[in-house]
């Protein structure tokens, strides 16, 4: 596998880790929601989501794909707002 920036094997790696991190978003919910015995979104979620969908983000610009673009990037407000929302009530 090359890890040249230029080179396809790169991207797809960045693709995946990106994909890999806002999966896991998901599992670290389920793992607070059981530890609490309720549903609950824990603010690790949003950094996740932040996190996450920056890479793939990338990872879409690279490929020149406009809806995957547009999917990651509107989604990418919902989680910074999110985050804002946090963050301001929490002072």
């Amino acid at each position: 596998m090359s890890l040249d920036p230029r080179s396809w094997d790169f991207w797809v790696l960045i693709g995946f880790i990106g994909q890999f991190l806002f999966a896991g978003r998901f599992i670290v919910q389920w793992i607070v929601s059981e530890r609490k015995r309720e549903s609950h979104v824990p603010v690790q979620f949003w950094y996740l989501s932040v996190i996450g969908g920056s890479i793939t983000l990338a990872y879409a610009i690279h490929r020149r794909d406009p809806v995957f673009i547009v999917g990651q990037a509107s989604g990418l407000i919902v989680y910074i707002r999110n985050l804002m929302l946090i963050h301001g009530h929490a002072h």
